[in-house]
């Protein structure tokens, strides 16, 4: 059985082995160590004792933005990320936040699916965003801003 809650910097072996299984350009232990903390909250997900996803989140005014999700590659296509991301959102509503942002590689395909299934649209394209390993990218790839809004005010 799945089960979820929130992490600190105790579990941070846990969580970069997760960070390493998902992204090409993974965060460093310091970023994630500095995003455990002050200003930003978080939720993992557990196969029993055993950390397979997380997302992070930060506060920035009435803004709060999902800064990293992943789930471990052997869990992927079992909702873990959608139940994530939807535990990210009803953190917002909770603690009235009135936007959501969030950013995602072009090249993301399945994330742009799940994120406007969860109800964000596109905002903006920001060039050049994210490091690429693609040669076809010159080395960077474009980022897609997306943005939902909770409370109108």
């Amino acid at each position: 059985m799945i089960t979820f809650e929130a992490v600190n910097e105790l579990s941070i072996d846990a969580l970069m082995r997760v960070e390493n299984a998902c992204h090409t350009h993974p965060w460093t232990v310091n970023t994630m160590q500095s995003c455990l903390a002050g200003r930003y909250f978080n939720l993992a997900a557990f196969n029993e004792q055993q950390i397979i996803g997380f997302y992070i989140g930060e506060k920035a005014g009435p803004d709060f933005t999902l800064m990293d999700i992943c789930v471990a590659p052997d869990f992927q296509g079992q909702g873990i990320a959608k139940q994530l991301l939807a535990a990210f959102i009803e953190y917002g509503e909770k603690h009235h936040a009135e936007n959501l942002f969030l950013e995602v590689r072009e090249t993301n395909t399945r994330a742009i699916a799940l994120y406007e299934q969860a109800g964000f649209s596109e905002m903006s394209v920001r060039k050049n965003y994210y490091p690429s390993s693609d040669p076809s990218k010159n080395g960077h790839e474009d980022a897609i801003l997306m943005g939902m809004t909770l409370l109108f005010g």
